[in-house]
């Protein structure tokens, strides 16, 4: 298996620097990049280049840039950005655009998300291979030649559109005084998170850990891990702080802790935020993925809305809003998708909206969110087994009384329970989520099927 192969994932590239990726593979990129858009988008003449804070996305920038260009595409060079910046430049231009960054991992690696314009998904089943693919040819010495007449290169800025952009999703006239603590991790948040904040004369900002840094010198950018947020929850409580917002790395997601410093899960603040939506939206549809909790689709459904359950991912989520006119689309990874965001995920108007949400009700987080939360979860558990598919089968046979479906890996509804078993993409390991009525019964599900995996 080659490098190539190895980074290129199912809806961005990912890979560690130097080994898996360098300015010669960033440069075969570039070039594969210019063949993907040149195809798709025919009239398309330039692209937008955005990076994260890691040292090595200047270099493996430039090298990307130097590859577009070769092929005859120009380059708008929008320096440090948010993902979340960086898809709104894409739908603001109406240009393709890409982002170096891997996002939550850790320093060593680097990586790139890309879409077409107006922020339209780009995965490994709609142009990912494709990029791939030239991208192996160029390294083989077998791609496109240059074109005669080299894409000129261009900057921009655009942080201030888009923190335009981002409050126009609260009414700043209601919102009630609050102090927030936001936890940047050294990440990108910590460039737009007080861009965003400063704007906003009721509220009180503190933010931790707002150094941009790559190396992460604080804590890992991943908030999804409980462990990661730690810092955040203590300083919540001693404090006094309203609520407290943690994003990851490239500042897309964003975890939201309580006034008690209990954090919420990536289905809970779904769950609020889509009946904010349909608020505004009646009937509308709203998009899930499966691991979702079950009390998603039924806040969708008790607030007027249509439910509608999809894979995990960015590209199969974005596609879907399209197809289906949604409005707005969760994960429990806390990817948050807005129709007029050019259907893209974004924290800081996630964060905006929970905000606005809190002043609306008048309540401490802690009571808005137990209206929400009616199950238990097990969260994410991490098995590794020598055949994952010959596991998820034994597992599909002992449960074959019970309805199954494949939307992604295995999913087994057991009336009062659930789980869903998936493989991951890149390593042998099975991932178990599993939602019961209450903590004992989630605890003694889970065992019953980590027995079977194990077995």
């Amino acid at each position: 298996m080659s490098a190539l192969d190895t980074i290129v994932k199912a809806y961005d590239i990912r890979g560690t620097v130097g080994d898996q990726l360098d300015v010669e593979v960033a440069h075969a990129l570039g070039v594969g990049v210019a063949e993907l858009v040149r195809d798709a988008e025919p009239a398309t003449t330039g692209i937008i280049v955005g990076r994260d804070m890691r040292p090595s996305g200047v270099e493996l920038a430039a090298a990307f840039c130097d590859g577009v260009q070769a092929m005859g595409l120009n380059i708008v060079d929008i320096g440090l950005a948010s993902t979340d910046l960086v898809y709104f430049a894409s739908g603001r231009m109406s240009m393709p655009a890409v982002v170096f960054t891997a996002s939550h991992n850790p320093a060593q690696y680097n990586g790139m998300k890309m879409c077409l314009s107006q922020a339209r998904p780009v995965g490994l089943d709609s142009g990912l291979d494709r990029v791939r693919d030239v991208a192996a040819d160029v390294m083989a010495g077998r791609g496109p030649a240059p074109v005669a007449v080299r894409g000129s290169l261009s900057s921009a800025t655009m942080l201030d559109p888009f923190v335009d952009h981002v409050l126009s999703f609260v009414d700043q006239s209601a919102l009630r005084p609050m102090k927030v603590v936001a936890d940047t991790a050294n990440g990108m948040g910590g460039l737009v998170v007080p861009a965003v904040f400063e704007r906003l004369a009721m509220i009180e900002l503190e933010v931790m850990y707002g150094e941009l840094d790559g190396t992460f010198p604080n804590h890992p950018a991943d908030p999804l891990q409980p462990a990661n947020q730690r810092d955040l929850r203590a300083r919540v409580v001693a404090g006094g702080f309203d609520v407290g917002l943690a994003f990851d790395g490239d500042a897309d997601r964003v975890f939201i802790v309580d006034e008690t410093g209990a954090g919420l899960s990536g289905s809970t603040t779904t769950a609020i935020l889509a009946a904010a939506v349909l608020r505004d939206h009646p009937g509308a549809t709203v998009l899930h993925n499966l691991i979702c909790s079950r009390s998603v689709p039924e806040t969708i459904t008790a607030h007027g809305g249509v439910p509608v359950r999809t894979r995990v991912g960015h590209s199969f989520i974005k596609a879907q809003m399209a197809s289906t006119g949604a409005v707005f689309g969760g994960e429990h990874s806390a990817h948050y998708y807005f129709a007029d965001n050019f259907r893209a995920d974004s924290g800081l108007i996630a964060s905006m909206m929970m905000l606005g949400e809190m002043s609306r009700a008048g309540v401490p987080l802690s009571q808005l969110r137990a209206g929400f939360e009616h199950y238990v979860a097990s969260g994410e558990i991490n098995t590794e087994v020598d055949d994952p598919a010959e596991v998820i089968e034994r597992v599909r046979a002992t449960f074959s009384d019970f309805d199954l479906d494949d939307l992604d890996g295995l999913t087994v509804n057991a009336g009062d329970w659930w789980f869903n078993l998936r493989p991951s993409n890149t390593e042998p390991l099975l991932r178990l989520n599993l939602e019961a009525a209450d903590a004992a019964a989630c605890e003694q599900r889970v065992a019953q099927v980590l027995a079977i995996i194990c077995d």
